[in-house]
């Protein structure tokens, strides 16, 4: 919206040919994001703790989580705001890309908007029907991959780490593959939710480093030195993801240990979707794997410890899935926990920043 107010201001005013700029529009997305959360954040807390929107904890859970009961949920609607009205104000809005990834954004928002209320209304941990929430992301990411497949000037190839001339052309099977990475990424951050400031972490993480790729694919002369598919407009992504990363940083201050509030589903469906939708748009689809490992290991350490537990009549490889609960089983400390999976997610995060000379 300031990017379309004052850029063209730009021919009787220097100064404005700033908001020409991705990397200025970027920075100050970032701190709006930020501010806003700072500013926001008291007074939803507030509100959410006078309307008694207090998280309902897993029975299954760990007995040290029964202390977190009644602590405000639903606290990614201070995300989805904040990053919202940064994007607007900040991004180039006649790119295309903008409006799909904010689609995945406020949709899987409201699925989870929706799982959460219906949490809360009947005081237990159960949501939304799997099967029907599952049918209404699907249905989202196969309205994406369907857009993203018909653009003329979007390839169905995908890219391979560390492999600079191998490119899969899957056809429309890629808008296949969109919903599995759409979905899987929404589920899987949902599911690394589960301690104070541990999803929020390796999130701000992974949008830093597809802020990158996003610049980068964007830019057809940086793209071309990096060997990487150009994508004209993806470089707009680079605003989202910067208020993104603010947003999450904003949040943080006030989930860090001990949480004041905690994101809900409406705050990790939504991140997560609009994080898959990103890999997807700026051609790094297959690198998510490694950039957010975390919620990778997450997510197969459920399958493994649920399937392992049918195959072998009630036994269990962890203590209690997802992983992060097991070490807390084993005796670490929440906070000790939370820090060493940023600290993993940080690491990843370089490793898949190298493939783009390592191939």
């Amino acid at each position: 919206m300031l990017f379309h107010l004052l850029y063209p201001l730009h021919i009787d005013y220097s100064f404005f040919n700033v908001f020409r700029y991705i990397t200025f529009r970027t920075i100050y997305a970032t701190v709006t994001a930020l501010v806003i959360c700072f500013i926001v954040g008291p007074w939803l807390i507030q509100k959410l703790q006078a309307m008694r929107i207090g998280q309902p904890i897993r029975e299954d859970g760990p007995n040290s989580h029964l202390a977190k009961q009644g602590t405000p949920t639903m606290g990614g609607v201070l995300i989805i705001f904040a990053v919202v009205i940064s994007t607007l104000l900040w991004a180039n809005l006649t790119v295309q890309y903008i409006w799909l990834v904010l689609l995945v954004f406020l949709g899987y928002g409201l699925i989870g908007f929706l799982d959460d209320y219906r949490k809360l209304t009947r005081s237990n941990s159960k949501g939304v029907p799997g099967k029907v929430r599952l049918a209404g992301e699907i249905a989202i990411a196969l309205f994406v991959g369907a857009i993203l497949y018909v653009k003329p000037d979007f390839s169905s190839q995908v890219t391979i780490p560390f492999f600079k001339t191998v490119l899969l052309d899957l056809g429309w099977g890629y808008i296949l593959l969109s919903v599995f990475i759409i979905v899987g990424a929404a589920n899987a951050v949902n599911l690394t939710d589960g301690l104070d400031g541990l999803a929020i972490g390796p999130a701000i993480t992974c949008f830093i480093t597809y802020l990158l790729f996003a610049y980068f694919a964007g830019n057809i002369k940086i793209s071309g030195y990096l060997q990487l598919p150009y994508v004209a407009g993806t470089g707009e992504l680079a605003v989202f993801c910067g208020a993104v990363v603010g947003a999450g940083i904003g949040f943080l201050w006030y989930n860090a240990y001990p949480a004041q509030v905690f994101m809900g589903d409406v705050g990790s469906l939504s991140l997560g979707g609009a994080l898959g939708t990103v890999a997807i748009v700026t051609k790094q689809e297959i690198l998510l794997a490694i950039v957010g490992g975390i919620f990778v290991l997450e997510t197969f350490s459920v399958i493994f410890q649920v399937g392992w537990f049918k195959i072998s009549h009630g036994r269990r490889i962890f203590r209690m899935a997802p992983i992060h609960h097991h070490f807390e089983l084993k005796g670490w400390p929440e906070p000790k926990v939370i820090v060493r999976f940023w600290i993993i997610s940080i690491l990843l995060a370089l490793l898949a920043m190298s493939t783009l000379k390592i191939r």
